[in-house]
């Protein structure tokens, strides 16, 4: 099982690029960029928090569990 993360599609939702999500939150592009291509092994609750709050979202939305991968 892996945690994996909606981020692309609410980038995509919101036509937003890494930049534009960086300009928003103050997340560095590097982060934002590893989350977006599914790269990263760990997130902070303040990633969390501020992706949440710029996509209205819940930490439930933005994560969720892929019982498939590896």
């Amino acid at each position: 099982m892996l945690v994996k993360n909606n981020l692309r599609i609410y980038m995509a939702k919101e036509k937003m690029t890494i930049r534009d999500v960086h300009k928003e939150t103050g997340l560095s592009e590097v982060t934002i960029s590893r989350l977006f291509h599914e790269k990263s092994n760990t997130i902070g609750f303040q990633t969390i928090l501020k992706l949440c709050s710029l996509f209205n979202c819940e930490p439930g939305d933005l994560l969720y569990i892929d019982k498939e991968g590896e």
